[in-house]
């Protein structure tokens, strides 16, 4: 009976046509649908300005409508930034980018970039509403470079087609870490014209200065002192005896911020009896790898010298292993003083830190880059006559309480130094803006930087910026802050790279 059925039904002449028909049809549907998978490019859009690079998950790109690059923590201010963004008229704005790595995986670059970023929307708020009308307002945008700023090219060369049109972009803040990447970018960005604001930029390589080939950035700013500032700052405070100091530094080379600590804590140690301690970091410097176990053997050499500070040369991620391993040292009777760079803002908010070990007769001092508390006064502590002032501090406190309906953290100077960046780039681009002009060119906002001074200084939360002719700080304040037990970053005092606090004219002397 089936076998007769199925004769009849497929066998006929006419249902042979029907079938021949449907199954082409089948067959070409399928095919074209492949063909025009095949011929139609992948949408890897994220965002408008803001997609997917090839190979990559990551979203990239530059926008300022308020999307979070997929980061939850930083839907909150993206979305001011959108609200703030759309109150700006055609014409009256230029604009400024925040370039930081915003989708990096490491939890504490995480807290920075959000800190950061809640820093400059801070100060873009003021600049737009509590500065006398002055112009022209100020566009804020995110510019994500990805993890371990990977794909900084990407986004420069968006950033670098953003300078015409409605975005009129003027500056590029941000630029945080001192890595490869990150100078690959400040060389391209400042070659295209673009004026630079550097945030916690710290390396002296990543820098200009005096002498042939030595203005290889140009239009680079910094508000943050150089590694070789802060090595000093650290010296004048700790009074250091360098027949019972050490250093223990990176071997890995090409990571800017490393390789110019190691340079300046070494000339600092000048005389010193012990070689440094070496370890290696891995290529990627937030993850564990082996240094524990290098560290362990370490503090088993320390203990066999008469050293009683060590300098450190190194990353975050390492520096917490070496605390960790000094904490737990067979001399355990012997106190050491661990003294490093602005990387010991993030030991607060590392759950891995051993905290035990900072009861073990061991104190950990760093120089930071800001602190809540440098400009409060406090019984016992005054405050500097010069290089900063309270009501630059309380005004920030002002500013910065509008970014977040939870209070952003301010121990790890983060917020402050990015608030500081974003102001001394808003000055920039309103005294190059020319008399009755609406916006001012380009090529103008970076040649602002030699005038930033004197009476023309930036009043920052963070002290003054009083910057010489290659864009660099003088004399900048340089808060000693102290890892406490509890994991509170506890400020010490000010110190200062030329020993005293800068002259109210604040006006750099003529060098060499």
């Amino acid at each position: 009976m089936v076998s007769r059925l199925r004769a009849r039904f497929w066998y006929t002449a006419r249902q042979k046509i029907l079938t021949s028909v449907v199954a082409v049809a089948v067959v070409g549907s399928v095919a074209g649908y492949a063909v025009d998978r095949a011929l139609t490019p992948e949408d890897r859009s994220c965002a408008a300005g803001v997609e997917r690079p090839e190979g990559s998950s990551e979203c990239v790109g530059v926008n300022g409508d308020g999307y979070d690059f997929g980061v939850p923590t930083l839907t909150e201010i993206a979305g001011l930034i959108r609200t703030e963004n759309r109150t700006l008229k055609s014409g009256e704005y230029a604009t400024v980018a925040l370039l930081l790595p915003l989708t990096s995986t490491d939890s504490g670059m995480r807290e920075k970039m959000l800190y950061e970023v809640a820093g400059a929307y801070a100060r873009q708020y003021r600049a737009n509403h509590e500065s006398n009308s002055e112009t022209p307002k100020i566009r804020l945008v995110l510019a994500n470079t990805g993890k371990g700023n990977a794909h900084w090219s990407a986004t420069v060369e968006r950033l670098k087609g953003m300078t015409g049109g409605e975005d009129r972009l003027r500056a590029v803040s941000g630029v945080a870490t001192s890595s490869t990447e990150i100078r690959q970018a400040v060389a391209a960005l400042t070659g295209a014209g673009i004026a630079v604001v550097g945030t916690t930029i710290t390396a002296d390589d990543i820098a200009n200065g005096a002498g042939a080939g030595k203005n290889r950035y140009p239009g680079l700013a910094r508000v943050s002192p150089t590694n070789g500032d802060e090595a000093k700052a650290l010296a004048h405070f700790g009074k250091v005896e360098g027949a019972k100091a050490l250093l223990v530094q990176d071997t890995r080379t090409g990571d800017h911020y490393t390789d110019t600590l190691k340079a300046a804590f070494s000339a600092s140690l000048k005389g010193a009896p012990y070689e440094p301690q070496l370890f290696t970091s891995p290529p990627d410097p937030t993850e564990e790898g082996t240094t524990a176990n290098t560290f362990r053997q370490i503090t088993h050499l320390i203990c066999d010298t008469r050293a009683e500070t060590v300098f450190f040369a190194g990353r975050h991620t390492q520096l917490r292993q070496f605390i960790n391993a000094l904490g737990a040292r067979g001399c355990a009777e012997r106190p050491f003083t661990i003294l490093t760079g602005d990387e010991g803002s993030y030991l607060g908010a590392d759950a891995k830190l051993n905290r035990s070990a900072l009861k073990a007769k061991l104190t950990v001092r760093y120089a930071s880059l800001a602190h809540p508390d440098a400009w409060k006064p406090a019984p016992g502590r005054a405050v500097p006559a010069t290089g900063g002032s309270t009501a630059a501090y309380e005004t920030f406190l002002a500013d910065i309480a509008r970014a977040s309906k939870k209070p952003i953290p301010l121990a790890d100077g983060q917020a402050i130094v990015a608030y500081d960046a974003m102001a001394t780039a808003v000055h920039a681009i309103r005294q190059a803006t020319p008399q009755g002009a609406q916006y001012p060119e380009p090529a103008d906002v970076g040649t602002q930087w030699p005038q930033v001074k004197g009476s023309l200084r930036v009043e920052g939360a963070s002290g003054w910026i009083c910057l010489d002719n290659y864009g660099n700080p003088f004399n900048k304040a340089v808060p000693i802050v102290e890892l406490s037990e509890d994991g509170t970053q506890k400020f010490v005092q000010i110190a200062w790279p030329e020993r005293t606090p800068p002259k109210e004219n604040c006006l750099p002397p003529r060098r060499g």
